[in-house]
């Protein structure tokens, strides 16, 4: 098995005597030996070391942060910025824009009759909508939309 792995990790499946932690920036995933504590949907900036004697499994060696990240749909409708990046591109598209400080705005434009079906796909998306956050550092993703208009609030 590889040295000790340093990043930013997604806990993606946990109970009492294991977890999950999948690595943001890679994909790759890490089966822990034991749970220390974790629970789905928290993302944790630490240290991964293989667990011995076999060292097919991990423990979670060191933690710098952590932090949950919540997905919601808001019943407001999208940011007047939003509304002007959905209006200057072609549906189907998808724009990213970093917010001012931390985060980042994605605009999705869609067709009218299947804006509550573009959301839904978001929020089924759980697992890379927060790996997402995680890569950013951000705790909230809030999805707003309006007919042909999805948008994805990566939010401290």
């Amino acid at each position: 098995m590889t040295d000790e792995k340093t990043g930013t990790f997604l806990v993606t499946a946990a109970d009492e005597g294991s977890a999950v932690l999948t690595d943001v920036d890679d994909g790759q995933v890490h089966t822990l030996a034991t749970n220390p504590d974790v629970t789905v949907g928290e993302a944790i900036e630490g240290r991964l070391a293989p667990e011995p004697p076999l060292d097919v499994a991990w423990r979670l060696a060191a933690v710098d942060d952590r932090w949950t990240i919540s997905v919601e749909e808001s019943s407001e409708a999208p940011t007047t910025l939003a509304r002007e990046v959905a209006a200057e591109q072609a549906v189907g598209e998808l724009t990213r824009r970093e917010r001012a400080g931390t985060g980042e705005l994605h605009v999705l434009t869609v067709p009218e009759a299947e804006t509550a079906a573009a959301v839904a796909d978001v929020l089924d998306d759980e697992e890379g909508v927060r790996a997402r956050a995680a890569r950013l550092g951000v705790a909230r993703v809030v999805v707003r939309s309006e007919p042909g208009v999805v948008s994805v609030r990566y939010l401290p």
